[in-house]
């Protein structure tokens, strides 16, 4: 498994850790010009669950794939989060901006494959 699929996995496990919901992967690979290959999309419940995925993503890189973000942006108000992996994009939403910005949609022609909830 390359590098890549194996970081996407552990930050899966991450969000799942925490109990995040409606995750996403949208493979970008055969789009042109985008800025990374991958968008992970999920989400919290409220600012602090999404604060708390945030934080088990990075450890969960940190400790199996030996991975940091490059940047970490929106944790402020928690509503959305942007965890940048260079060639992934992490994006934890609370429900409502996700529904309002659907990425999902934006980049409808990416195959988007859908992770089923543990719960």
């Amino acid at each position: 498994m390359n590098e890549t699929k194996e970081l996407i996995q552990h930050i899966i496990d991450g969000i799942q850790e925490k109990k995040g919901s409606k995750i996403v992967v949208a493979d970008l690979t055969q789009i042109d010009d985008t800025i990374c290959n991958y968008f992970i999309i999920c989400q919290g419940n409220s600012p602090s669950q999404v604060t708390t995925i945030v934080e088990s993503i990075r450890e969960f890189t940190r400790l199996h794939a030996n991975s940091k973000p490059l940047a970490i942006d929106g944790l402020r108000n928690a509503e959305w989060v942007a965890m940048d992996y260079a060639d992934i994009l992490v994006h934890v939403f609370l429900p409502e901006p996700r529904q309002f910005y659907n990425l999902e949609h934006l980049w409808a022609d990416a195959k988007l494959t859908e992770i089923p909830d543990l719960d």
